[in-house]
């Protein structure tokens, strides 16, 4: 078990991670945050260009699931129901727990496995913790509220030890 807060990429949108990218690394599961990741927390389901996204994952056989933090699963079954993928609600991030959930759902290992999210105390710690690959991306909308302004300043110094930077 690691205990890092470093992503192991870092992107500017979840749009720069392709399919190819992932079979190339050996990932059959990529597990993704919902707010803030695919799509801005205003924001009730998927557009376009989520939905090609996660068809072009489908078939190049990456299986995409939400790992969401979610009080309530309202939000994350419209959003997976659309988008035709299944999630794991109320996961606990930074735990593992839900990542150890996703991963039996879905039969494959840590090494099959990767997240990606916008915070590194939630998702990145929690991959870290998992022994997952983490992927980290600027939050979609920016940070919104006084408190996730703060967040964002305070996670900068992490995200700019990461050794593979993509924004």
């Amino acid at each position: 078990m690691s205990f890092s807060l470093i992503p192991d990429r870092l992107y500017a949108a979840y749009t720069d991670i392709t399919p190819q990218m992932l079979q190339q690394w050996g990932i059959k599961l990529l597990l993704c945050d919902l707010d803030y990741t695919l799509a801005p927390r205003s924001v009730a389901r998927p557009d376009e260009t989520v939905l090609g996204w996660v068809q072009a994952m489908k078939e190049a056989g990456v299986e995409v699931m939400i790992l969401s933090n979610n009080r309530s699963s309202a939000r994350v079954e419209t959003f997976c129901k659309d988008m035709g993928i299944t999630y794991v609600g109320h996961a606990g991030k930074p735990a593992k727990r839900g990542y150890r959930e996703a991963m039996a759902k879905a039969g494959v290992t840590e090494k099959e496995t990767a997240m990606l999210g916008d915070k590194l105390l939630t998702d990145v710690l929690g991959a870290k913790r998992s022994c997952v690959l983490a992927l980290m991306v600027e939050p979609l909308g920016g940070p919104v509220g006084a408190w996730n302004h703060v967040l964002h300043a305070l996670q900068a110094p992490f995200k700019a030890l990461t050794k593979e930077n993509y924004l």
